[in-house]
């Protein structure tokens, strides 16, 4: 009888811990057409880190339609894509030691996928916060928000 208790006891503990794990992460996909197939973002305040994977559905190569996800302050996001232009594909076009990007992932291109994780202590709640593409050009079409949730 104990065994199976213990059993059961572990079992939910293993269901609350990838439930939790489900809530602490997201997936976003990219596009030949420059989108992100989501435009907000919600990152419980109980995670002690969020992962995001990137995707890229598309058919072209980075050097041509590549993409990354990137998070900062709303107010850092375009100063961010300004200084990374000079860093190039090779950068990622992400200045280095940039302390503006509280996150991001590589630049990928068609079938690629890059993830990255943050913990989430560094958001403030209240504070606006933007995910994007840093590649030249893309943050016009490839923006979204980032919201701390209780």
């Amino acid at each position: 009888m104990f065994a199976k208790a213990a059993a059961l006891t572990l079992l939910t503990l293993a269901s609350a811990h990838a439930l939790a794990d489900d809530q602490c992460a997201v997936t976003v996909d990219s596009t030949d057409s420059m989108t992100f197939d989501t435009k907000a973002i919600e990152v419980p305040k109980s995670c002690p880190s969020f992962k995001v994977t990137l995707t890229h559905s598309g058919t072209l190569p980075k050097a041509v339609m590549g993409h990354n996800w990137v998070l900062s302050k709303d107010a850092d996001a375009q100063g961010i894509v300004s200084d990374g232009m000079a860093a190039n594909l090779d950068k990622d076009y992400i200045k280095e030691g940039d302390e503006r990007v509280l996150a991001h992932t590589k630049v990928i291109g068609a079938g690629e996928t890059d993830s990255v994780s943050f913990d989430v202590s560094r958001l403030v709640a209240g504070q606006s916060y933007v995910f994007f593409c840093s590649f030249p050009g893309h943050i016009s079409m490839m923006k979204g928000t980032v919201t701390l949730k209780d």
